[in-house]
């Protein structure tokens, strides 16, 4: 079992960076990825962002390449999503998430299995 915690969420104006942080505890088996997904409100959940447990691969959605960036920890029980330049659109509870470590990283929440409670982030124009 792993138990995700975010911390780092609040409120900022449009234009401001914000970083958030995950940690899982409870690990019993071996390596996992991590990665991140947001619903907005009265939206669906969306992926935002996911690493590999080594790091090397990452991914993205789409339209905030460029503005998040995703990272691992340096013991691996660790991600940071580092978000800048951010918009009202952001605005949204955003969950840690994390599943037994693939070469292929998937935006689809039903092949993530631990889910961490959500961090509400806001961003006022």
């Amino acid at each position: 079992q792993l138990r995700m915690v975010e911390s780092g969420g609040g409120r900022v104006q449009a234009g401001d960076s914000l970083s958030l942080s995950c940690v899982a505890s409870g690990r019993t088996f071996g390596e996992y990825l991590m990665g991140w997904f947001r619903q907005p409100p009265g939206k669906e959940r969306e992926f935002v962002a996911a690493i590999t447990w080594t790091g090397a691969v990452t991914d993205y959605l789409e339209s905030l390449k460029g503005r998040f960036t995703i990272s691992r920890g340096d013991t691996g029980d660790t991600v940071v999503l580092e978000m800048r330049d951010l918009n009202p659109e952001d605005t949204a509870t955003y969950y840690c998430v994390g599943d037994r470590d693939r070469k292929h990283l998937l935006r689809d929440p039903k092949y993530y299995y631990y889910w961490g409670q959500g961090t509400q982030v806001t961003v006022s124009s």
